[in-house]
């Protein structure tokens, strides 16, 4: 009995490397699969336009936000400039703000911003 033992301790010491390595590779197979299950099971997959299963529908989505004004990273800075993006930034926080957050409507269609314009 004893002998086993200190055989199979003297493989693990002889493979140390292979060891580390298929223990690495298992765990982050482990890691992998709990992610990719919480990233089906949390509704995120269903919003990921960049899966290959959405080509079609990619170019259906509406990119244009006519009421929000972007910001070059360049440019003059100034009290002007400032209150513009205060002003802003304000609107787009009322938006947020009007969702209830814990409610079925943050994964509406139309609380994320995303048409089908096949049907409008």
């Amino acid at each position: 009995m004893e002998n086993k033992i200190v055989e199979a301790q003297s493989f693990i010491h002889k493979h140390n490397f292979l060891v580390f390595i298929s223990l690495s590779i298992l765990i982050s197979a482990v890691v992998v699969y709990i992610s990719m299950q919480m990233y089906n099971s949390s509704g995120a997959a269903q919003l990921d336009l960049s899966r290959p299963g959405y080509v079609s529908v990619r170019s259906k989505v509406d990119t244009s936000d006519s009421d929000y004004e972007t910001y070059s990273a360049n440019g003059p800075m100034n009290k002007g400039v400032i209150d513009n993006f205060k002003e802003q930034f304000k609107k787009q926080a009322q938006k947020i703000e009007a969702v209830d957050a814990f409610g079925g409507s943050p994964l509406d269609s139309t609380a994320l911003g995303i048409s089908d314009t096949s049907t409008q």
